[in-house]
């Protein structure tokens, strides 16, 4: 089954895409699964349908599924906290896939930091970045790994610990940081949905749902964060991977696999 995309599907030629494809793949239980594929990247393009990054799969309804089995998805990398992990995870009863926990947090932040510290999220991101290296080098080295092709990267949300991971992967291979900025930005369309949902699901949360902006924040500023970080302490994003224990022959990897020629 082909993914389910209309003509306005958001993020469809964001950034230095070098093709109008659409990224978004409908589910009807996850509202930010998206291609990486199509920017322009070194040597040539990223490839479509490799890697998407996305929000919570934990909650397939039937049709997700037959969606997903189309995608042919060989690996899963869940990048959520041991306790969402146990409140559900990703099928693997009805999609055998290779599964990976690779958690960046140790536990969800409090909503009520963000809620109190407008621009928090940058400052996240770079505190994840560095506390939680080994996991990205690890999820690095499966992305590199044959056979771990096609691939999902998951969050909660698919916009903050998934934005950190797909911001230094789409780093590597040389995409613009311009459409790595602007690819970040488009879960926030998608975070009106989710916010919108965690109302229908949790009313009685509703005013605490509906006042914690920063926690739903996918301003741009956010990444520009991140990115100049890893440029400040490392110098780049390939000495930032070598960091995390990801080192050359991992980036040669990663471009042999997700790069095809323009």
């Amino acid at each position: 089954m082909e993914p389910l995309v209309t003509e306005d599907t958001p993020g469809a030629t964001i950034g230095d895409a070098a093709e109008p494809r659409e990224r978004l793949v409908r589910l009807e239980s996850a509202v930010n699964f998206r291609d990486i594929g199509g920017y322009r990247a070194d040597g040539g393009l990223v490839r479509w349908g490799m890697v998407y990054r996305a929000d919570n799969v934990s909650r397939l309804t039937p049709s997700d599924l037959d969606l997903l089995r189309g995608l042919a998805i060989t690996s899963v990398l869940d990048l959520r906290t041991t306790g969402e992990v146990d409140d559900g995870r990703f099928p693997t009863h009805e999609i055998p896939v290779n599964f990976h926990h690779l958690p960046l947090l140790d536990a969800v932040p409090d909503p009520d930091r963000f809620k109190m510290t407008p621009g928090m999220l940058g400052s996240q991101y770079v505190e994840m970045a560095h506390n939680a290296a080994p996991q990205i080098g690890r999820a690095l080295r499966v992305l590199a790994a044959s056979g771990s092709l096609p691939a999902v990267v998951h969050c909660a949300a698919g916009k903050d610990r998934t934005g950190v991971l797909v911001a230094v992967l789409l780093g590597l291979l040389g995409v613009d940081e311009a459409a790595i900025v602007a690819d970040y930005a488009v879960s926030a369309d998608a975070m009106d949905h989710l916010r919108r949902s965690l109302i229908e699901r949790y009313p009685e949360g509703r005013e605490a749902i509906e006042n914690a902006d920063e926690i739903f924040s996918a301003d741009p500023s956010n990444m520009v964060r991140l990115l100049e970080w890893i440029d400040e302490e490392h110098g780049s994003v390939e000495a930032y991977a070598a960091f995390t224990g990801a080192g050359d022959d991992v980036v040669v990897a990663l471009r042999e696999r997700l790069i095809e020629p323009a």
